[in-house]
């Protein structure tokens, strides 16, 4: 089995503004398939920012929904990328989601954020999902989560023997830029995954975002990363790496769920 080529791309969010974001994304996309991408992934809310104006975020949603779709068949590639979903019911606080688009325009998966940043006000203004969505994508088991999900391991641990690759799409600002790059190592080690985290640049409120995106290998090492800048990185992820791991460091045989339930 060949391995998947994905890119990440970090770039500077125009705020509340989709098609100039649309239009930021296209040459790095472009950019990213000509060398070889497969996946292209783009930030949490990329299209609008981490915007806490729930209404005007879930109001571009379907337009921003058709945007990566539109990509994806543009380009010939899959394509997952978060927007603000609204709820189904009409009195209901929207979601912070994402979705993976097939090179044909279809979707395939949709995600729905499982903790909104409370500390930045985001569960007053967006309501948590409430399961985990993982798809195949020329062979690699894919597994998105969304910036905050990374402080609670509990979600890739439910997804780990399932998934290959988890994608975590976020705007991560600078003063906690240190545990983002931890984090990341740290679920791709303790889940001997490999791990993909596509971050933002450009300042907001105040707040600087440097990116420091990553890919992340099983074993925690970085493959690939960019900061400061906008640009596309990544590289190849092989399903067939996870699996040696896995038998040859068989950590997560020995855990024991029954126990820990007791503790």
């Amino acid at each position: 089995m060949s391995p998947l080529h994905v890119a990440g791309i970090q770039f500077d969010i125009a705020w509340e503004n989709p098609s100039e974001n649309f239009r930021r994304v296209e040459p790095l996309a472009a950019s990213a398939v000509a060398s070889g991408a497969q996946l292209l992934v783009l930030p949490e809310m990329f299209a609008t920012g981490f915007s806490m104006n729930g209404p005007k975020v879930a109001e571009y949603g379907q337009t921003i929904q058709t945007g990566l779709s539109d990509l994806a068949r543009r380009q010939g590639v899959w394509v997952l990328g978060g927007y603000g979903k609204a709820a189904t019911d009409p009195t209901g606080k929207p979601f912070n989601s994402c979705s993976l688009y097939q090179p044909d325009g279809k979707a395939c998966l949709h995600y729905q954020k499982l903790h909104p940043f409370t500390l930045g006000d985001e569960s007053n203004h967006y309501q948590p999902g409430q399961s985990l969505s993982t798809a195949e994508v020329h062979g690699v088991r894919v597994t998105p989560l969304i910036c905050y999900d990374l402080r609670f391991p509990e979600p890739f641990r439910a997804a780990a023997q399932g998934t290959d690759l988890f994608v975590v799409i976020a705007n991560w600002p600078d003063p906690r830029i240190a545990a983002w790059s931890t984090l990341l190592r740290a679920r791709a080690i303790e889940n001997q995954a490999y791990v993909l985290g596509v971050n933002r640049v450009g300042e907001v409120d105040g707040l600087s975002h440097s990116g420091c995106s990553a890919l992340v290998d099983p074993m925690g090492e970085t493959l690939a990363s960019v900061a400061q800048q906008s640009a596309s990185f990544g590289g190849p992820v092989d399903r067939e790496r996870v699996s040696t791991i896995r038998s040859t460091f068989g950590f997560l045989a020995d855990r024991r769920p029954q126990v820990y339930d007791q503790l």
